[in-house]
């Protein structure tokens, strides 16, 4: 062979030659064994791979997560930080909650070293004179574990926002298994500090759903820490965080399937593109499987390296077990393909957020493989896109009778994670039972993320974290007295946050029933016809135009305040005729005859107030607020595009009366629950604001179109306008305030010669025939508009109706507002936000004052705005909170009037007589153990009845 290789006169030496020949065989044989299977040759690992570092791994990656057996025994948490004192809290009211159940015990709860260590009759503590002990009596009020917000995005998107500091989405491509939100966590995320006032402790911190999978999420208390760190803030970081920490620890990732990640594709693509993943991830697992069983049997073929990729280990992990996979699923389409991905590869899902049509196929999740996972709510925020536009306040209850876990979620910013209780409160008075609305923000979620254990529920040997309530919990208005997170007293406030005046909490709760669970009116008969349409239930009311009888009320508000009618001799209550949409009479059937009688209406010790109204939101001119197709569709705004010379106006000036939609089913809701009126105007979609939104228009939320009597209130209510500082989230060209101002001080001069909408409308503005209603936050603005203001008035001899709408920061100028006879329209609660907002005062317990109570305080008009075409339907709850955040400043009357004649006066809408009524059953308006019965129209002539 060699021969044939090399020419003879080459060759060397015959034993030379041999040698070679030798040498040329054995390179031969292994050049053949590159085409042929190998077979197994038994020996020992090279120096670069030790066998018993190789055996360890491979144990570790089939080792299932969890805690160890004797976690509950610790004496010190991982959390403790040195220099904490321990707290006895005694003569408590004790929602303990462990798993999805719930109990209460009265006593005292000992917590030493960032960790629960005893329940039950603790005075022996203060009697063995324990060293830095810090005795708390609750005068029985509510302890509860601190809430666990399943879904947030706090610390990613963080308030006051800016563009530099939101780290929410990416845009690298869909599947993102390998991304980590704690490398974007802002510690010093402010609204962090308000889901802390708000009862919440720990938070699964998620990225807005743009990937299909968007990367892997962690878990957080609140707390700031001593070491300031984000991942000193993880609850138990997992080994791929900390590679000192326990391997068994649970990881977390976030997926989404459905119209959410379109921007790479449509449904199918979203669900192929999670199955390629987990197919590779699959593949990687079977390597590494095959890796281990050769390891075992110390079988070692050369020596390769252990099978990884750093990129698709998190999928690896998945489908060994060993993370908890949330996923944002909404319809039932989205959840069919996940639940059959799932049994395709697999692996379980720990919760699927948002799930609106989870509800209509309960069935269907039970299929999910392994289990049917938990499905995280919102109460009653519905219909912005397509796949929720079937949601309903009836499927938590719907899905816990189906034996699927709920649990109920702030999506923060979406809702402010401060109001998670809110959530579950809503879910309560929809007929979820009590214990299980307060598991839906503690043991249920907690358990959802594999961490109730040590968060969720109060047992010996959990985390400290504890929230004393100054009412029982589902009680609307509840508030934070104390807040402990791992042991650590968050609220009050610590003494190095400056404040005027001690917190002076729970004024206007200190009756016994607020200590007692909220009676709620029954649902069967509304949650079996939602059930039945499958989501979209008939929502028009019966109308009937004859005379009806309200039988046991208990009061009649009138627009200028309260009216008991006289009492019968037995009770409190009494009958209450109505005739053509009018109250004609008060008494029973002697005193009021009638010759027929078309219907009974029992109140069962209900009232009946005037209609509410809605305003600042789109409701009326949208039904579904992501669906362009769905609306009036994006404005001009004059300020950035040219406008078009048909429409000869400058402007582009427009009136919300071109375009309203009658019978939307935000509006029908909202009619439904005493909002009976609302003033819309022209909103901007996508990234610019319009700084001149045109006229608004008032409206009956439950007219069915815009020829019925009365169904437009008034055509032309108000001109408005916003000044605002650029939008932080914007991609296109902004506007800056100082020509916002210059523009509107030319609109309001006159500059405009032609004979336009523009100039008719501005001079309206100027003279203070129509309100000038002006969207502003910064209180540094506001400043500016009302020296403007008193430069036109000076100039053309006026008196302008300008009306400050959001108005954050007003309670900063609150009597140079006063003194400029300008009115205020408010947010019912205060949030996170932009920049301009950040001075807004948040309230108890943080505050003592809310904006709304400053300005109250001195004076102003005041009105209250909603900004959801979907959230109207709350009002009454959200006018509840914020007179109750009033620390006693507000009354009830005073407060109804916020969103009834202040917001008629301010907005300059005239109602004919009374304008409409709403007759409540079971309570008053401010009860939640009340509900719409009917309302009564004098100016369409009829009475709906639902």
């Amino acid at each position: 062979m060699l021969q044939c290789l090399i020419p003879m006169d080459l060759l060397p030496s015959t034993r030379s030659r041999q040698l070679i020949l030798l040498v040329s065989f054995f390179a031969l044989v292994f050049n053949l064994s590159d085409h042929f299977p190998r077979r197994h040759v038994f020996r020992t690992p090279g120096p670069s791979i030790r066998a018993e570092d190789i055996r360890l791994k491979c144990q570790n990656i089939q080792s299932s997560p969890g805690p160890s057996p004797f976690f509950l025994k610790r004496e010190v948490s991982d959390r403790f930080e040195i220099g904490t004192n321990s707290t006895l809290i005694t003569n408590a009211t004790i929602l303990v909650g462990k798993g999805n159940e719930t109990s209460i015990r009265h006593g005292d709860l000992y917590l030493d070293k960032g960790i629960v260590k005893a329940i039950g009759s603790l005075s022996y503590l203060k009697q063995a004179n324990v060293l830095n002990l810090t005795v708390i009596n609750a005068n029985e009020a509510w302890v509860t574990p601190g809430l666990v917000d399943l879904d947030t995005h706090l610390g990613l998107m963080s308030a006051p926002f800016m563009s530099g500091a939101l780290d929410a989405s990416s845009t690298k491509g869909p599947t993102l298994p390998w991304l980590r939100n704690i490398d974007g966590l802002n510690p010093h995320d402010e609204g962090m500090q308000l889901a802390i006032a708000g009862g919440v402790t720990s938070a699964q911190i998620l990225a807005r759903n743009s990937n299909n999978i968007a990367g892997q999420t962690v878990i957080v208390k609140l707390r700031q820490t001593s070491e300031g760190s984000p991942l000193s803030m993880v609850v138990e970081p997992p080994h791929s965080l900390n590679k000192s920490a326990d391997s068994t620890r649970w990881r977390h990732l976030q997926q989404a399937c459905g119209e959410v990640p379109s921007e790479y594709g449509n449904r199918p693509d979203a669900i192929w593109a999670l199955r390629a993943a987990y197919a590779r991830a699959q593949n990687i697992k079977a390597a590494q499987d095959a890796y281990c069983q050769q390891a075992e049997a110390n079988a070692w073929d050369d020596v390769d390296a252990f099978p990884e990729n750093l990129q698709y280990e998190s999928l690896v992990d998945v489908l060994r077990g060993k993370v908890k996979v949330t996923t944002q699923c909404q319809g039932a389409v989205d959840i069919d393909a996940l639940v059959r991905l799932t049994n395709e590869f697999e692996f379980s899902i720990a919760s699927i957020q948002h799930a609106s049509e989870a509800w209509l196929v309960p069935g269907l999740v039970n299929r999910t493989w392994g289990g049917p996972p938990t499905i995280a709510l919102f109460a009653t925020n519905y219909r912005y896109d397509s796949s929720s536009y079937r949601g309903s306040e009836f499927a938590p209850r719907v899905l816990t009778d189906a034996g699927i876990t709920v649990a109920m979620k702030s999506a923060h910013p979406v809702v402010n994670s401060r109001y998670l209780l809110q959530e579950a409160q809503r879910a309560n008075y929809y007929g979820l039972d009590s214990f299980l609305a307060l598991a839906s923000v503690t043991s249920i979620p907690a358990a959802a993320i594999g961490l109730d254990h040590r968060i969720g529920s109060l047992h010996e040997g959990a985390d400290a974290d504890v929230v004393m309530w100054d009412s029982n919990p589902l009680q609307l208005g509840a508030t934070p007295v104390r807040v402990w997170i791992d042991g650590i007293l968050q609220i009050p406030l610590p003494p190095r946050i400056d404040r005027d005046n001690a917190i002076n909490e729970g004024i206007g709760k200190e009756g016994e029933e607020w200590r007692r669970f909220p009676s709620v009116p029954k649902w069967e008969n509304e949650r079996k016809k939602a059930i039945q349409w499958e989501g979209l239930p008939p929502l028009m009311p019966r109308k009937q135009g004859g005379n009806i009888v309200f039988l046991n009320v208990k009061n009649v508000w009138t627009r200028e305040g309260a009216m008991r009618p006289g009492s019968r001799s037995h009770s409190n209550l009494v009958h209450i005729t109505v005739k053509g949409g009018r109250i004609v009479c008060f008494g029973d059937d002697a005193a009021c005859p009638l010759e027929s009688v078309e219907e009974y209406l029992d109140l069962d010790g209900g009232h009946i107030a005037p209609g509410m109204m809605t305003f600042g939101s789109s409701l009326g001119l949208e039904e579904i607020s992501s669906e362009p197709s769905t609306g009036d569709g994006s404005p001009y705004n004059p300020f950035i595009e040219p406008v078009p010379p048909i429409l000869n106006d400058p402007a582009a000036l427009a009136s919300a009366a071109e375009a309203l939609m009658f019978g939307t089913r935000s509006a029908l809701t909202a009619y439904r629950f005493g909002v009976t009126s609302a003033t819309v105007r022209e909103t901007s979609s996508g990234d610019a604001r319009n700084i001149i939104s045109g006229l608004s228009t008032t409206i009956s939320t439950g007219a069915s179109h815009a020829m019925e009597r009365g169904a437009i209130i008034q055509k032309y209510t108000a001109l408005h306008v916003a000044i605002q500082r650029p939008d932080p989230i914007s991609k296109t060209r902004q506007v800056s305030v100082s020509n916002q101002i210059a523009g509107l001080r030319r609109l309001l001069l006159g500059w405009e010669t032609q004979e336009t909408d523009t100039k008719r409308w501005s001079k309206k503005a100027a003279e203070g025939v129509i309100p000038l209603v002006i969207d502003v936050g910064s209180a540094d603005i506001m400043a500016t508009l009302l020296i403007l203001k008193t430069e036109v008035e000076n100039q053309l001899g006026t008196r302008m109706r300008m009306v400050f709408s959001g108005a954050a920061e007003a309670h900063i100028i609150a009597p140079e507002i006063r003194n400029s006879n300008v009115g205020v329209i408010l947010d019912a609660k205060p949030g996170v936000g932009v920049w301009d907002d950040r001075r807004a005062l948040p309230g108890l317990p943080l505050t003592n004052d809310t904006t709304l109570a400053v300005l109250f305080k001195e004076g102003v008009k005041l009105g209250l705005r909603c900004q959801e075409a979907q959230d109207a339907r709350n009002m009454l709850f959200d006018l509840t909170w914020a007179m109750l955040a009033s620390n006693g400043v507000i009354k009830k009357k005073e407060a109804y009037a916020l969103v009834s004649s202040n917001l008629q006066d301010l907005l300059g809408v005239v109602t004919e007589d009374v304008g409409d009524l709403v007759a409540y059953a079971g309570g008053g308006p401010f009860d939640m153990s009340s509900k719409t019965a009917a309302v009564i129209s004098a100016s369409r002539g009829v009475v709906d009845v639902f």
